[in-house]
């Protein structure tokens, strides 16, 4: 799992509950990695789970909720230092559409060894998508929140449905309000 995701999640930790808890955390959690993540290194994703779980027992959030708030976060630095993926999409349902056919193929052009989850398409309406998410990584919570952010960002209303197939594998519909 590219190190971005690490750091990420360490600096949205420290925003909720501090540095120094973050690095008790990291002490006690005693990883393979030394907890010395670099944004373009490659890390376990065991190590990021273990991660998780120790806010969550610390801060009694759900792992489950931490991963949606981390998704929501993700979404935001998505935004920031990609804002070319979301120009010239008009509706949430454009840009979750893209994400297979374009995003990732872009992200594979500046990443080669990117381990990415997949994403597969099918428009059910004009207004409903439906996404199957499938990974090697247990993060359906994670995908959860970096789709409701994305609802967010284009403002407009939409129900998210969600069907956990297993751990690593998801069916999302997502239908716009009309």
């Amino acid at each position: 799992m590219k190190g971005i995701v690490f750091t990420e999640l360490l600096e949205m930790a420290e925003q909720a509950i501090g540095e120094e808890a973050v690095d008790d955390i990291l002490d006690q959690l005693d990883l393979d990695s030394g907890a010395a993540y670099t944004s373009v290194g490659n890390y376990p994703c065991a190590e990021l789970m273990r991660i998780v779980g120790a806010v969550s027992d610390l801060t009694g959030i759900p792992t489950d909720d931490l991963q949606r708030k981390f998704g929501a976060w993700m979404h935001g630095r998505f935004v920031q230092t990609y804002p070319q993926f979301f120009a010239d999409k008009t509706t949430v349902l454009d840009m979750l559409a893209a994400i297979e056919s374009e995003v990732h193929v872009e992200v594979r052009k500046l990443y080669s060894d990117a381990e990415l989850p997949r994403f597969d398409t099918a428009w059910v309406g004009p207004d409903h998508l439906r996404m199957t998410y499938r990974s090697e990584r247990p993060l359906v919570a994670f995908c959860h929140g970096l789709i409701e952010a994305c609802v967010d960002h284009f403002g407009q209303g939409a129900q998210i449905g969600l069907e956990r197939v297993s751990p690593r594998e998801a069916v999302f519909d997502v239908r716009l309000e009309t």
